[in-house]
This record gives C-alpha cells, structure tokens and sequence, in this order.
C-alpha cells in the first residue's frame, strides 16, 4: 500500500454533538447526513474524518458518524440507532455486505459494476466502483482521507483487487490542506495502468479511463438501461445523443441495428467509442452495424441533422445533470424540454425515444411531465414502453439518493 505516514488518524477523542429536534427526527428516519445548522451543541473542534456522536435532546444516543467541518453537511453518518466501534472490522464488514448484495452480477458476464454507492451503502462520501481486477475509490469529502488505509484494507479482503485507484471530487480536490498529498488519479495499490482498463459488461468489452475519465472512468448506472435499447435496437436505425464512450451504441449494435451513429462534444471520448466498437468485432451483430461519429454540441448537432434531413428510428438523450443545486431546476427542465424537441425532429414515425435524467434535483414527476408536454406541443404524443430507475448496484435509501430516471416510448 502507498498511504504514509503523514495522513493524520482520526482523533481517539469522539465529539459529542446534540441536534436539534428537526434533525433527530431525521437521524430517526434513516438520513445520512446532518447539516451544520442542525448542530446546537458541540464538546470541541475536529477536523475531517474524526468520529462524532450524535445525542438528542434528552442525552440519548443517535447516531455516530464521520466529521467534517469543510462542509455544510457538518456529519455522515455511519452507525445509527445502537452504538458500535467504528474501525477497521467495521468497514470490512460494512464492505463485505455491499458486494453480497451485488453477487447476482457474477451470473451475467459483468466485470464492471459499482461496489459502493456512498450513502446508500451506509458509507455516505465514498463510491467504490470495479472494472475487472482495477477498483476505483472516489472521494467526495475530506472525512474519508484518515480512514483510507483501512478502506484499503478492507478491500482487499474483500475483493483481493490487483489494483486500487483514488478519485477525488473536483471539489475535494482544492481542498489541499486536508489531502495530505493524496492526488486524483493516484495508484494506492499495484501498478498504475499503462492503457484504459477492460472490463465486461453484460457480455460486451468496455474501456474505462479510471485516472482521467467522466465519474470513475464509465458511467455504469445505465447497464439495465443499456440493455432495454439492445431488445428494442433490431434493424433500427440509433442516434446516440451525448454518447461518451458509446455504451449505448455497442448495445444498440448488438441489438441488431443497422447503423448508430454517436453524438459528443468530446472527440477523445468518441476515440474511446470507436475502440469499443472495436473491442466487440468478434460479435456479428457489432461487426456488421455501421457506426459513425458526430463530433459537436449536443443541441447543435441535433438541428443540424433535421436541416439535413437526417432521421432515425430510435434517438437516446443521455445528457449530464442540468441542474447541480435547487435553483437550477427550472433552467433544467427547460434544456431537457429543447432536447425531447430537437430529438423529435430527427426521430422517424413510430420510432422509439429513450430520454434519460441524472439530476436529482429534478424529480422524476417533473421529468416525465415535460418529456410528454414537450411531445404533445410538438404533436406527437408519446406512448410509453417503460419507465426505469435505478440499477441493483446503485441503490437508495434515502430521498436525495434517488437520481437516475428514464423513459422509453414511442412517438407516432
């Protein structure tokens, strides 16, 4: 392991911290995090990654969790409802039960798949994600840079990973004072990778860039997803709108469509989409679909390809989250009401739209209401398929937690 000396071990010395009511009845309900307006009283100041316990008003205890007073979010919590020593057997166990809960995944060919999604696997600011024996930690708060030893080590018993790399949030990572030179894209463990790793998903060979790639290096939220476009793809015609490295695509290839073509604004990510493509020739499905790249914006790209007359039977909207905080909902679901229309122009009669969110701002009421009003006023009402949410190794346990939707249905 690559982890010095220098990082700092979360002080012995636990704070005590009382909450207001409004917090303890939340605390009670299952949230994780605990903000810093809901603090009354505090023992002492700590610093990122110290332990405190959370008592309600009457002195009882709540809860126990990481601290971090970088944040609003002031505590996440780990531990709730009954006390117990936070340490290194703690987190193995608490590692241990998130991959029991992905074990189904062994029976489909899928190397690639999230390990642990933060707070919905009780470890609120740390995803784990695998690809094949290469197993990205990311970091999304200070609090867990102490503890990184001992999330190594309980990974490794856990998983035996050959490799083991840190991402760090663009936000943690200006946070230097409390990095204690730990930098995104570090290998932790083993060798760094030479090239993008592979991994399979669902049969099909992927690469991920896990030291400089969009998340961890793939967006593996979208496997179910992926494979509801591959059962609806045969002899059809794909645009895959804000494609990244083209999983849409490959599995719309396999699915049997003649040809896809892969919408980015990133040239080095429809690079990665041409290897992946490559990486399944074997497959006759993929090595007969004819694949093209358009390299632009996403809205511009789509306009110009209904002024060229260009159409398809099935067009995938699968952009980033428009809106990253509560006052940007509005303009998101505006920009996601431009995208539905300008899809509509390019999408043939009957053809099947597949338009997705991963805001969690926006709820999936107000995103499937202005998927349909923006088809209606564009007079072609939608007639829905399906609607999906999240994958088996991205689950929720909280409100806020809920982020992925998706629609697929067709347009006369």
């Amino acid at each position: 392991m690559m982890i010095p000396a220098t990082i700092p071990t979360p002080a012995e010395r636990r704070i005590a911290i009382h909450v207001a009511p409004a917090a303890e009845r939340s605390i009670r309900g299952g949230h994780p995090w605990v903000f810093e307006n809901s603090i009354q009283k505090q023992s002492f100041a700590g610093r990122p990654g110290d332990l405190a316990v959370l008592f309600d008003r009457k002195h009882r205890f709540l809860a126990v969790g990481l601290y971090d007073p970088t944040s609003s979010i002031r505590v996440r919590i780990l531990q709730a409802g009954k006390q117990a020593a936070i340490d290194a057997a703690w987190l193995q166990e608490r590692l241990a039960a998130s991959a029991a809960i992905r074990r189904p995944l062994r029976h489909t060919d899928t190397t690639g798949y999230r390990l642990v999604h933060g707070e919905n696997d009780g470890l609120p600011g740390l995803v784990i994600d695998r690809y094949d024996e290469t197993y990205v930690i990311k970091l999304y708060t200070p609090a867990w840079i102490p503890w990184l030893a001992n999330v190594i080590g309980g990974l490794t018993a856990v998983t035996q990973p050959a490799r083991i790399i840190l991402r760090l949030s663009r936000a943690l990572q200006r946070q230097e004072e409390w990095l204690y030179g730990r930098q995104d894209g570090q290998t932790l463990l083993g060798d760094p990778p030479a090239a993008p790793i592979l991994f399979r998903e669902n049969g099909l060979t992927f690469e991920a860039d896990v030291l400089r790639g969009q998340k961890t290096g793939f967006f593996l939220d979208q496997r179910d997803n992926r494979a509801r476009v591959e059962e609806l793809a045969e002899g059809k015609s794909v645009l895959n709108v804000f494609a990244y490295t083209g999983g849409f695509s490959v599995y719309a290839a396999r699915g049997g469509a003649v040809r896809v073509t892969s919408l980015d604004i990133s040239p080095g990510a429809l690079a990665a989409a041409k290897r992946n493509f490559a990486h399944n020739r074997a497959d006759p499905q993929v090595a007969a679909c004819r694949h093209k790249i358009w390299s632009g914006d996403a809205f511009e790209g789509l306009a110009e390809m209904a002024v060229q007359g260009r159409m398809f039977d099935m067009v995938i909207l699968d952009p980033p989250s428009f809106a990253k905080k509560q006052a940007e909902v509005e303009k998101a679901l505006a920009a996601y009401g431009r995208l539905v229309k300008l899809a509509l122009g390019v999408l043939n009669a009957e053809g099947i739209l597949v338009a997705a969110s991963c805001s969690s701002r926006v709820s999936s009421d107000e995103f499937f209401r202005t998927v349909h009003q923006t088809a209606r006023l564009a007079r072609r009402p939608l007639r829905e398929i399906e609607r999906t949410s999240h994958p088996l190794d991205h689950p929720i346990s909280y409100p806020e937690g809920a982020y992925l939707k998706c629609l697929f249905a067709a347009a006369p």
